[in-house]
């Protein structure tokens, strides 16, 4: 029997990263972040539910990593795109880290995973812009 899982939240990057790092590659100093971005948005995917958090990716989106929330130790979060979407790195009781780039609606997002967390990993992540 399977347990039900809620979705938060399922998709890719936010396309402002894509088309950023697009412009950005008409300069020819930067043609590898415009090809990361493009490998990003079609490869990457997110699942974020109330069990866990799922990230598909690498090449042809054949990886794919699962966090349970009491694995996590920290959450750390840096706005991009003008606060439109950004990056979180997951640091997990192990050491280990896995990072999440250009998620949309960052801020809800890392609001939805905080209140997952235990006590001692909120307050070792803060809030979003506080500084540690």
């Amino acid at each position: 029997m399977a347990i039900k899982e809620d979705v938060y939240y399922e998709g890719g990057p936010h396309v402002g990263d894509l088309i950023f790092n697009i412009l950005l590659g008409f300069t020819v100093i930067c043609i590898p972040l415009s090809v990361g971005a493009i490998a990003r948005a079609v490869w990457l995917r997110y699942r974020i539910t109330d069990r866990r958090i799922s990230v598909t990716g690498g090449w042809r989106g054949l990886e794919r990593s699962d966090i349970v929330y009491s694995q996590i130790a920290k959450v750390v979060t840096v706005p991009r795109g003008l606060g439109a979407w950004g990056d979180m790195v997951i640091t997990l009781k192990d050491g280990s880290r896995l990072e999440l780039r250009a998620v949309p609606r960052f801020r809800d997002v890392y609001n939805f995973i905080s209140d997952q967390l235990s006590p001692a990993a909120k307050a070792a992540s803060g809030g979003i812009g506080t500084q540690q």
